[in-house]
């Protein structure tokens, strides 16, 4: 009887170890994931900063050479107009050689569309200072502590910077964008990692709309339009809500569970790290205090819904 007695106690003794020793395991294994995702998080964020950097520094030099001489030409053409039309004004039958010369080149068809041209190549360097100074707002290379930024600012370049995928493709029309903007103050935040945020959840709404279309013709996506809408709010004085809502198939509840757990992708290998959703949990919930919520329906669409702290007690980033 003493010996069962001792077995018992014995037996009881070495599950309660298993017990501990099974949960500092999933501890450390936990500490293990969440690290990579610091360091994956840190130098995924040092990289894009030096990317960012070097093109827009290389685009940005040669591009506003070009803009600043194009106003010039721009002036100097007007000036040879001016003095062309003078000309013509006050020898109206010039010799045969220069008429014929003015009917080869069509001058009057030159005369009228220079000044257009010249004016679309100043539309078109505008268009990519843009989008230069989209990507400088999209990384904040320059921003490591919290700011106090304009959210729709940082949304607007995510959406500059993801435009291609949004275009009517020929399998698809446009991805509708619908934006339904509040009056926000300035937000403290980490511009540049709330941004990534945008970009995570902004490319999965992107792919849950593909992967809804891959089941639907072209006309029936044309009679249901594909749509984002990206809502923002003041949900009382101490906090913003941004939600990003898309029109796709939606996300089943087992997977939904577990859609911000580290490395967890349903895509195919290769196609997906799993760390996008992971990533922007941490750094709204952890960074910014804030809260990550995600609601779906299947064949519905799904919801992103984040909420954060107007001002920040934390002014120090740490990794």
């Amino acid at each position: 009887m003493k010996t069962q007695l001792k077995l018992y106690h014995l037996t009881e003794h070495l599950e309660h170890q298993v017990a501990e020793r099974t949960a500092e395991l999933k501890q450390a294994l936990h500490q293990v994931q969440q690290s990579q995702v610091q360091l994956v998080q840190s130098e995924k964020m040092a990289a894009l900063g030096q990317l960012v950097a070097g093109v827009a520094h290389e685009i940005n030099n040669p591009l506003n050479f070009i803009y600043a001489n194009l106003t010039h030409m721009e002036e100097y053409t007007e000036i040879f107009l001016d003095f062309l039309e003078l000309y013509q004004k006050n020898y109206p039958h010039p010799v045969d050689e220069i008429q014929e010369q003015a009917e080869d080149v069509d001058l009057e068809f030159v005369q009228s569309d220079v000044i257009k041209t010249i004016a679309s190549m100043k539309i078109g360097t505008e268009r990519i200072r843009e989008i230069v100074l989209s990507l400088r707002n999209f990384s904040r290379i320059d921003e490591a502590e919290f700011k106090a930024v304009d959210i729709h600012e940082g949304i607007e370049s995510t959406l500059m910077i993801l435009q291609h995928r949004f275009k009517a493709q020929p399998k698809r029309p446009e991805i509708q964008i619908i934006r339904e903007y509040d009056k926000l103050p300035p937000i403290e935040c980490y511009s540049g990692q709330l941004n990534q945020v945008f970009m995570n959840i902004l490319a999965n709404a992107i792919e849950a709309l593909e992967e809804s279309n891959a089941k639907l013709t072209y006309q029936q996506i044309q009679d249901n339009p594909n749509q984002i809408v990206i809502r923002t709010s003041v949900i009382d004085s101490k906090s913003v809500e941004i939600a990003i809502a898309d029109n796709g198939c939606g996300i089943p509840e087992h997977i939904r569970q577990n859609i911000f757990d580290p490395f967890f992708t349903t895509k195919p290998v290769g196609k997906g790290t799993g760390m996008g959703l992971s990533i922007s949990y941490k750094i709204v919930i952890e960074k910014h205090k804030g809260q990550l919520k995600c609601f779906s329906e299947v064949g519905q669409g799904t919801k992103f819904v984040i909420q954060i702290p107007i001002h920040q007690s934390i002014h120090r980033l740490i990794f």
